[in-house]
């Protein structure tokens, strides 16, 4: 029954997916047909040197045709190299952009280019296996190479070392292939992609590690330390993956029954005694857009993670919850700061809300503060990751103690709380109960 100390964060960012069939040719040019995943700030990815980087499907074959019997894997890929780019159209041809605004069409406008159609023919292979035949009235199935590119089905190959047709299948992100540096006059900013919610789920896992790195490190630990990195959280988080799948309950709900050799109410009890850090990445103040932010509740770089707070329940911070996460970060001198959304604007969520209410446990949301989320360019403070870091680190290392000290659902000792009058309900006539029921 004891408790989970738990930091969880995300690991999806808004990005372009490849779609099923990327296979297109317009004017002259292959172009890859995508969509968009998640709320991108999609104009900040034209004129951008982009590569590739997912999972591919594929059917191990040692002889010349595959097999019914034939082994399947998956294999990780990352092409570090400018092979897409969406290239702006120029000023001369759109006078009014700079008045009208830029508003390109996502399906028409944002298709990445890939290779001229001439080029792309030089060399291109074959394929290595006959097309299977296919029964009377039944179409035969179609191929990769019927869908995409081959030029692109060849690099796959190439990068992983296999056939073109051992490729069965890939799920692909376009990704900004310009690495990731530390910038400003004073070598204070990180300039990266997706920080949101990468820096999060790095300093979560970091400080769990190193919480746990010396032999003597759980001797007294009152609880379990754990964390949690989502998928889909750009999206809703409604899925296996997602924080509003059931694998974080499965989990506890497991290791509890372990720990406990099944005895009745000890998953409750976990679940109740458990505390939820929700880390992602907040909004620093824009000094070109001040009037964003409430000004008493403005975030603002290098001043330590910052305390959500909504009461709306967008966040799932509370009284309580806020104020054990400060009282771990004030111990060992670590600041933070509060945020609230102003109130004539909408307010972001977190997997916070969603975790809270599925699992029944005390949260707070939290995360580093940042300019520019979701553009394919993000910046953040560089002293707020270390920050972050030790703060998540004094939570793993000294909550439970701390928490052992509060119990907010006991009353108060009798001689403290003083007697509750049981005052007449005047306009009550006669007896509530029937004394004589038939």
């Amino acid at each position: 029954g004891n408790g989970f100390y738990m930091v969880g964060a995300h690991t999806d960012s808004p990005c372009i997916k490849l779609k099923p069939v990327t296979k297109s040719v317009k004017s002259g040019f292959l172009m890859v047909n995508v969509e968009t995943y998640g709320g991108g700030l999609w104009h900040t990815w034209f004129d951008r040197d982009l590569g590739l980087a997912g999972r591919v499907l594929i059917r191990e074959s040692p002889g010349a045709t595959p097999s019914a019997s034939s082994p399947l894997r998956q294999a990780l890929v990352h092409i570090n190299k400018p092979i897409l780019r969406i290239p702006m159209l120029a000023i001369h041809l759109q006078r009014d952009i700079n008045s009208a605004g830029f508003k390109p069409n996502w399906q028409t406008n944002f298709a990445p280019m890939l290779a001229t159609a001439a080029k792309a023919q030089l060399g291109a292979p074959a394929s290595t296996s006959p097309a299977p035949s296919a029964s009377a009235g039944t179409p035969a199935p179609q191929k990769e190479a019927d869908k995409h590119h081959i030029v692109l089905l060849e690099l796959l190959a190439r990068e992983l070392g296999v056939q073109i047709d051992d490729i069965l299948d890939f799920e692909l992100n376009v990704c900004d292939v310009q690495p990731s540096t530390i910038g400003g006059l004073k070598e204070e900013f990180i300039f990266s992609g997706r920080l949101d919610n990468l820096c999060m789920s790095y300093t979560g896992l970091q400080a769990l590690v190193d919480s746990c790195c010396s032999p003597d490190a759980l001797a007294d630990e009152g609880g379990i330390r754990a964390v949690a990195l989502f998928d889909h959280e750009e999206v809703g988080s409604d899925s296996a993956q997602g924080a509003g799948g059931p694998v974080m309950r499965d989990t506890i709900t497991r290791v509890a029954r372990a720990l406990s050799q099944g005895e009745e109410g000890a998953v409750e009890r976990a679940l109740r005694s458990s505390f939820l850090v929700s880390a992602d990445m907040a909004h620093a103040l824009h000094p070109l857009y001040t009037d964003r932010h409430d000004p008493d509740l403005a975030p603002r770089f290098n001043d330590g993670l910052v305390l959500k707070h909504n009461a709306n329940q967008r966040y799932a911070t509370n009284s309580v919850s806020a104020a054990l996460f400060r009282e771990v970060g004030r111990l060992r001198g670590i600041p933070c700061q509060e945020f609230a959304v102003r109130n004539d604007m909408p307010c972001g969520s977190t997997i916070g809300p969603i975790l809270a209410s599925s699992l029944g446990c005390r949260t707070v949301d939290v995360g580093v503060a940042q300019l520019a989320m979701h553009s394919i360019r993000e910046m953040c403070g560089c002293d707020d990751v270390g920050i972050a870091y030790r703060h998540l680190l004094a939570f793993y290392e000294d909550f439970h103690r701390l928490d052992a000290s509060l119990d907010v659902d006991a009353l108060p000792p009798a001689d403290i709380r003083g007697t509750i009058a049981d005052t007449a309900c005047h306009h009550v006539k006669g007896p509530l109960i029937n004394p004589n029921p038939q």
